[in-house]
């Protein structure tokens, strides 16, 4: 990405109210970017499928298509980053917005200032990831970080873009255990006062095409107590 990286950025915000919706369009709008709205989530995926944004903005309570198939049918055709939008963070909305496919999620109601830091976040973290090994291997599964290529057994692997930051931090360190509050940190710019329901989930996502058996994985570990490590 250049300097005018976000001028040429295009968000979709999916957002039955018209209220909400105007609100985000002109925050968004002020911090430079071109905005695509959507009120249905027909309409959302209509508009994608014909000019794909570099960021969608999902709410989850949609009339007809909720938030979640929008999600998962943005997510089958493309690795954009997704942010759910919800008003609910203490029920499994969250997991299961999380579990579609999202890359994030915001609480409603949310500080403009907050959304446009998640989105900056995001975007600099689906640029290419820069390692100083150009090939990792483990056992079967080998990862090429400067050509953002992921294959297991030879074949093939298609993550997105968080869950690739996500193996290439862990890869880059193997047998050092990441916390959540570290992986937080590193692969989205959360801190210490990010939902670790993100890294779980994301981390089960990443073991059902990473892993032969996602329930006994044998590369992405869980370290009772303390966190996950990459082994060999």
């Amino acid at each position: 990405m250049g300097e005018n990286a976000a001028v040429a950025t295009r968000i979709l915000t999916v957002e039955d109210d018209e209220r909400i919706r105007t609100s985000v369009k002109l925050a968004l709008e002020d911090e430079g970017w071109e905005v695509e709205e959507a009120e249905t989530g027909e309409q959302a995926i209509s508009s994608f499928t014909r000019d794909p944004a570099d960021v969608v903005l999902i709410d989850i309570m949609l009339p007809g298509v909720d938030g979640f198939e929008v999600c998962r049918s943005i997510r089958r055709q493309s690795d954009v980053p997704i942010v759910m939008v919800t008003a609910r963070a203490d029920t499994h909305d969250v997991v299961a917005g999380l579990e579609a496919g999202a890359d994030d999620y915001l609480t409603k109601p949310f500080v403009p200032k907050e959304l446009s830091a998640r989105i900056r976040a995001l975007l600099r973290r689906a640029r290419p990831a820069v390692a100083g090994n150009p090939r990792l291997r483990f056992g079967d599964l080998e990862v090429v970080p400067q050509e953002g290529v992921v294959s297991r057994g030879g074949e093939p692997v298609h993550l997105t873009k968080t869950e690739f930051r996500l193996l290439v931090e862990l890869a880059n360190h193997p047998g050092t255990v990441f916390s959540r509050e570290d992986l937080l940190d590193k692969v989205w710019g959360h801190g210490v006062d990010g939902d670790s329901r993100l890294v779980d989930v994301h981390i089960r996502r990443l073991r059902t095409k990473v892993e032969s058996d996602p329930a006994n994985p044998r590369h992405v570990v869980t370290v009772r107590g303390l966190g996950y490590k990459l082994q060999t």
